[in-house]
């Protein structure tokens, strides 16, 4: 007599049909962890200074494998793992002079929120294990997905908390490889999502058979072509314009030993050479003038000889004080204080410029906190001054970081940039290149010159396609006058890009939300079907028993 129950609550038609190979992790928890540490390393070598570009499409590559068919813990600890390898290694810069606690604290918060950003991507293979492994859903719409949700974790930490830390993006390592031009079409959030989705697309066709299913490669092949063939896009010349710019190398560091009128006077000489050479323009860095000279007569006067004897207007950058506000102002001086045009920073450095919520961090750090007296107040004002009929986009220090800033300037008429930064208290670190690509990044994205001038350098005049025109290296006293095209006409990048870090975003989590509505109404519909399988089989079993038994 057969009396076994044959109870099939967890059978493949129970849990609903998907590919076993497709939820299963690509690599075991224990080789995900040092390959998503690989990966960390790789993407900031990758980055500048040493710009080794194609390993930014290895590092995502490992990235995304290292998710695949992962719990959300595994997840979260393989992508902890990869930001924490890149984040500590690629912003070592900050504790240079105060000291690692503002190393630990910023790339352990970048690394945190970097974790908790491969949850989602985690989650889109998940959702997606359903499609067919070699179909278009697999190949295209999953790579998309992933791209859209990498890139939806760049906006993110990049405007939380306290305005964001944009600096670490990955689109950024293309500077000096073979795809910066697409910048000026999609922006720096667009040309990371389509670094991501070539990648992810490799990814997928490995995952789909590899050599043996060549077609498979079609759309990652065709993606990486397209990307390297697309030209940037065409601004329109508006004539030359002659600028002066000097990096005075004064000491312009938190602790640097210095007296009042240090700053002003060490500019002031490194502008003597050039004061018999004709200019439309002369353009000291940030921090070049070490009293507000709206409220500072002495600094007014010294600054009007400058002007004349240089026979053109000089752009400076100095603290202001506009009631109980106090401002990181660029001033453009022309001698007429009647109507002064200005520019205020419009993202002070949180606990660099400002301290938020001072009274927690008082509490935590407060040796740190009492060394930053001044609070910058944000600036309003738009990123622009007028120069004739030039218009003279600007950016202070880090705000050059900041999509918005840029975007501002090239809409209200500029036809040149002028990036202003003092770069003293990272002397000797990575942070001077790491910004200075941003600049170089920033002429391919708006199709614009820029003159990047540093305190104590690297200062650079870039061209609209990103080369250089003239270079003055680090702790040098120098000045130069150098002629520079002038652009007109508005990229894609600057047209759109508020759309693309806006919709993309939104777009991928929409998606990824009705992704999981499915799969959960899938494994619920699964169950009750497993449940009533379960239950017809255990009924026919029993019936089965007792007619066995009244025959006995």
């Amino acid at each position: 007599m057969h009396t076994t129950t044959p109870l099939l609550a967890a059978g493949p038609a129970a849990r609903g049909r998907t590919d076993a190979r497709d939820l299963s992790p690509v690599l075991p928890l224990w080789a995900a962890v040092p390959v998503a540490a690989a990966g960390g390393v790789a993407l900031d070598l990758a980055s500048p200074p040493l710009g080794w570009w194609p390993l930014a499409l290895v590092s995502v590559t490992l990235a995304l494998a290292t998710l695949i068919g992962r719990s959300i813990g595994g997840a979260l600890l393989a992508g902890t793992v990869f930001g924490g390898a890149f984040y500590f290694t690629h912003l070592v810069w900050v504790g240079e002079f105060l000291g690692p606690v503002p190393w630990i604290a910023l790339a352990g918060l970048e690394t945190v929120l970097f974790g908790l950003g491969a949850l989602p991507i985690t989650l889109a293979y998940r959702w997606t294990a359903r499609f067919r492994p070699q179909g278009p859903g697999q190949l295209v719409g999953v790579p998309l997905l992933v791209a859209g949700l990498w890139a939806t974790r760049e906006v993110a930490m990049g405007a939380w908390p306290y305005s964001g830390f944009p600096w670490a993006r990955l689109g950024m390592t293309q500077v000096d490889g073979p795809l910066p031009q697409l910048a000026s079409w999609t922006g720096v959030t667009g040309l990371s999502f389509l670094l991501a989705a070539v990648c992810a697309a490799l990814l997928q066709w490995l995952r789909s058979g590899g050599i043996r299913f060549s077609r498979g490669l079609l759309p990652a092949a065709t993606g990486l072509l397209l990307l390297v063939a697309v030209p940037q896009f065409p601004t329109t010349g508006a004539g030359t314009f002659t600028v002066g710019w000097v990096q005075g190398n004064g000491p312009a560091g938190y602790f640097d030993a210095r007296n009042p009128g240090d700053m002003l006077a060490a500019q002031t000489a490194a502008t003597e050479p050039l004061l018999r050479q004709p200019m439309d323009l002369l353009v000291w860095p940030e921090g070049s003038v070490d009293s507000d000279p709206l409220a500072t007569p002495a600094t007014a006067a010294t600054l009007d000889r400058v002007v004349r004897d240089a026979g053109a207007p000089l752009l400076l950058n100095a603290a202001t004080t506009r009631g109980a506000d106090v401002f990181n102002t660029s001033l453009l001086w022309t001698g007429d204080r009647a109507q002064p045009q200005w520019h205020d920073k419009v993202n002070p450095v949180p606990f660099g410029e400002y301290v938020p919520d001072r009274w927690l961090y008082e509490l935590l750090a407060p040796d740190l906190v009492s060394l930053i007296q001044r609070e910058y107040t944000p600036g309003t004002n738009p990123p622009l001054v007028t120069v004739g009929d030039v218009g003279v986009g600007l950016a202070i220090c880090f705000d050059v970081i900041y999509d918005t800033v840029i975007w501002d300037g090239a809409r209200a008429g500029a036809q040149l940039y002028v990036f202003q930064t003092n770069n003293a208290d990272f002397r000797g670190t990575d942070e001077n290149m790491q910004q200075l690509a941003f600049a170089r990044m920033r002429a391919i994205e708006t199709g614009r010159t820029v003159v990047n001038v540093s305190t104590v350098g690297t200062s650079q005049v870039i061209a609209p396609d990103g080369t250089t025109i003239d270079t003055v290296d680090v702790n040098t006293a120098a000045g130069r006058v150098t002629t520079v095209p002038l652009r007109t006409g508005l990229t894609p990048a600057v047209m759109v890009g508020p759309w693309v870090t806006g919709i993309l975003p939104l777009a991928a989590v929409m998606v990824l939300v009705a992704l999981g509505v499915l799969h959960r109404r899938r494994m619920r519909g699964a169950a009750g079907e497993g449940d009533r399988r379960v239950r017809s089989s255990s009924g026919g079993r029993v019936g089965r028993v007792r007619g066995d038994r009244d025959a006995t």
